[in-house]
């Protein structure tokens, strides 16, 4: 598992689910239809993503495809890491 992954599942484990249930959510779970995050724990982990991973998120960027599970953030922030 990337570093990215495990910091990502920490962060979601520790303030979107309370500690529990961290198991249940596959890398490929949608986070939104899983209702682990809604709109405003939404821009909570923009803001930890930009924080922890040294990278800015364009209005642009924020869509599904690159936000909606584990496996999909890990991808995008990896492609941000490179490019930035």
């Amino acid at each position: 598992m990337s570093s990215i992954k495990t910091e990502l599942r920490e962060f979601i484990l520790a303030n979107f689910l309370m500690g529990t249930g961290g198991h249940a959510l596959a890398d490929h779970d949608s986070l939104i239809e899983s209702q682990v995050v809604d709109s405003t724990g939404f821009l909570e982990l923009v803001g930890f993503l930009e924080e922890r991973f040294q990278i800015v998120i364009g209005d642009a960027e924020m869509i599904p495809e690159n936000l909606d599970s584990i496996a999909a953030i890990d991808s995008f922030v990896a492609r941000k890491q490179v490019t930035a």
